[in-house]
C-alpha cells in the first residue's frame, strides 16, 4: 500500500480528502502545522488529531512551527520589505513553504510515496505548495483531491462525510473562506466576491471597526537592532510574543486592514480582505528606520528588490536561487537598521510621529533653514552646472 502525508487542517475539506485517499488505497498520514492560526471555540489539536484519526488516517504529526515561521520566513520578509501589489504582507504565502518543507521531511521518515494537500484549483496555495514539493524531492507524487474527485459543492462533501461519520461540524456553513497565521488572516469567498459588497464587520476576526476604536490615538516605540524589532516602548519581547502583542493593540485601533483586488498567480483577479495589525506596525516601522539609516542609492535600488522579493514569495518560489541572492543583498543592508521608531495608533492608521537611531544619515545642521544652518549653498551652482551638463543641446 502506497503512503501519502497530507497537509491536515481538521476542516472539512481535509477531512474528506482522508477518506477519499484511503478509498484509493492510500494509507494516510496527516501533517499538522501550528502557525499561531488559533483554533475555534471548543476546538483543540487533540481534537484535530482525533478527527483525522477518525477519518482514516494511520498517523498524525502535529508541530509547533511559531518560532521556526516567525525567524527564517516572517523575518526575512519584514527585512525585505515585501509586500505584494503594495497591501497583502503574505501572511499565507509565507507560510506554505514551510508547511511544504515538513510535508516533504515527514515522506522521507515514514517512507511515503506521495504527499496531497486540500488547495483548488483556482488559487495560489496549490502552486506554492506544489513547487516547493518538487524542488526539495521532484522524486514525490503530488495528489490534489479537490482538482480531481468527484464533489461539486460543499453540501456533496458534507452528505459523504455524514455517510462516513466523519466528525465535522456539518451544519454551520462559513460564509467566508479564512486562512490565518501568527503573521495575518486572509479572507475571501461569501458577500466579499460582490466587489460592490462594502465587507462586512463580521468578516473581521481579529481588528474592530476604525468607526468604534477610541478616539484617543495610542503611541507606540518600536525598537530595531539589525532589522530584528527587540523591544515594545523599551521592553524586550520574544518575537512570537512581541507580534502577538501587536495584533492585540494594532487591532484594537483598527490597524492592519486592507480591502484589494489582486492579480492572483494562476491569472485570476480576485477579491481579497486581510487583517495584518501586528505586520502593518512593524513593516510601517522598518520601511521608515530605513529611511533615515540608509544612503540614497541603497535604498533607491532596494526598493526594486522588495517588489521582486514580494513577487516571488506570491508565486511559490520561496526556495529559489533567485529569493537565496536577494537574502544576501537584504541582509548586508540590515547592519546598520538598529534604532527606534515611534507610531500613533488611531482609527485604522499608523502613522510614524519620531525617529532615532544612533546611525542616523539625518543632519539637521545640513537641513535646517535656521541659524545652525552649515550648508554651503554656494555649491548648488556648480552641482546644477554639472548635474544639467549631459542634457544641454
Amino acid at each position: 500500500m502506497k503512503k501519502v502525508v497530507l497537509a491536515y487542517s481538521g476542516g472539512l475539506d481535509t477531512s474528506c480528502i482522508v477518506r477519499w485517499l484511503k478509498e484509493k488505497g492510500y494509507e494516510v498520514i496527516c501533517f499538522v502545522a501550528d502557525l499561531g492560526q488559533g483554533l475555534g471555540q471548543g476546538e483543540s489539536f487533540e481534537a484535530i488529531e482525533a478527527r483525522a484519526l477518525a477519518a482514516g488516517a494511520t498517523k498524525v504529526y502535529i508541530r509547533d512551527l511559531q518560532d521556526e515561521f516567525i525567524k527564517d520566513f516572517i523575518l526575512p520578509a519584514l527585512k525585505a520589505n515585501a509586500v505584494y501589489e503594495g497591501r497583502y504582507l503574505l501572511a499565507t504565502a509565507l507560510g506554505r513553504p514551510l508547511i511544504a518543507k515538513y510535508l516533504v521531511q515527514i515522506a522521507h521518515k515514514e517512507k511515503a510515496q506521495a504527499v496531497a494537500h486540500g488547495c483548488t484549483g483556482k488559487g495560489n496555495d496549490q502552486v506554492r505548495l506544489e513547487v516547493a514539493v518538487g524542488i526539495l524531492d521532484p522524486r514525490l507524487e503530488i495528489i490534489a483531491p479537490v482538482r480531481d474527485w468527484e464533489f461539486k459543492s460543499r453540501e456533496e462533501e458534507i452528505d459523504y462525510a455524514l455517510k462516513y461519520n466523519i466528525p465535522i461540524d456539518v451544519t454551520k456553513k462559513k460564509p467566508y473562506s479564512v486562512d490565518r497565521n501568527i503573521w495575518g488572516i486572509s479572507i475571501e469567498a461569501g458577500v466579499l466576491e460582490n466587489l460592490e459588497q462594502e465587507p462586512p464587520e463580521d468578516a473581521y476576526l481579529i481588528t474592530k471597526s476604525p468607526t468604534h476604536t477610541s478616539s484617543y490615538p495610542r503611541y507606540i516605540e518600536v525598537s530595531f537592532v539589525k532589522g530584528v524589532p527587540t523591544k515594545i516602548d523599551g521592553k524586550v519581547l520574544k518575537l512570537k510574543d512581541l507580534i502577538n502583542y501587536l495584533n492585540e493593540v494594532g487591532g484594537q485601533f483598527g490597524v492592519g486592514r486592507s480591502d484589494m483586488v489582486e492579480n492572483r498567480l494562476v491569472g485570476i483577479k480576485s477579491r481579497e480582505i486581510y487583517e495584518a495589525p501586528a505586520g502593518t506596525i512593524l513593516y510601517t516601522a522598518h520601511k521608515e528606520l530605513e529611511a533615515l539609516v540608509l544612503d540614497r542609492e541603497v535604498a533607491h535600488f532596494k526598493e526594486m528588490i522588495s517588489l521582486k522579493y514580494a513577487e516571488l514569495v506570491y508565486y511559490g518560489l520561496w526556495f529559489s536561487a533567485l529569493k537565496d541572492a536577494l537574502d544576501g543583498f537584504v541582509e548586508k543592508t540590515q547592519g546598520l537598521v538598529s534604532g527606534t521608531i515611534r507610531l500613533r495608533l488611531s482609527k485604522g492608521s499608523c502613522v510614524v510621529v519620531g525617529r532615532k537611531s544612533v546611525n542616523s544619515l539625518y543632519k539637521k545642521e545640513l537641513s535646517t533653514y535656521g541659524k545652525e544652518d552649515k550648508f554651503d549653498q554656494k555649491l548648488a551652482e556648480g552641482f546644477i552646472k554639472l548635474w544639467g551638463m549631459p542634457y544641454k543641446r
